[in-house]
């Protein structure tokens, strides 16, 4: 297992995002993503539908799942969900430029150029306030710590207990 979150988020490089949409209807998609200072970034088209949601409702869900390819048991692969405030951030800041860096760390900076050229991309934050992460069959946490990003062992996860994925 994993020490800790950003162990298991390295060899990942997107992440899925399920916002609410004018109406209320959830819509998820995927997005490259770095993490920067505890927060997440994503750099969306303000014509992706993502970025309206965002734009009006300032809560989403972010989800990180292991390839299918390298898990052992498709029914337990290993997976975070974590619930955030987010916000767009404003163009040609400091910060922005400071996030665009680590995205062409990650990334080259072909891509990341490229979409800053377009005019209509904007880094949007994701500040987590809630967290929790799969990790196997009775491997379940709750993210806690300061940044979200320690693994805190669920109560009733006991695999002797006579509820939940102990019982027969």
């Amino acid at each position: 297992m994993s020490k800790n979150l950003n162990e298991f988020l390295k060899p990942l490089k997107s992440l899925t995002i399920s916002s609410l949409d004018d109406k209320g209807y959830p819509f998820s998609s995927y997005a490259p993503f770095v993490k920067y200072d505890s927060k997440y970034y994503v750099y969306l088209s303000l014509m992706a539908k993502h970025s309206s949601n965002l734009t009006q409702n300032k809560i989403a869900s972010i989800f990180f799942c292991e390839d299918e390819q390298d898990c052992k048991n498709i029914f337990g692969k290993k997976r975070v969900s974590i619930q955030c405030e987010t916000k767009k951030l404003e163009q040609d800041t400091v910060n922005e430029a400071n996030i665009l860096e680590q995205f062409r760390i990650k990334f080259g900076a072909e891509m990341p150029d490229m979409l800053k050229k377009m005019g209509d991309f904007y880094l949007f934050e994701f500040t987590p306030f809630y967290g929790e992460a799969v990790f196997g069959f009775g491997k379940a946490y709750n993210l806690g710590g300061e940044n979200f990003e320690e693994f805190v062992q669920r109560e009733n996860t006991n695999l002797s207990s006579s509820h939940g994925h102990g019982s027969k």
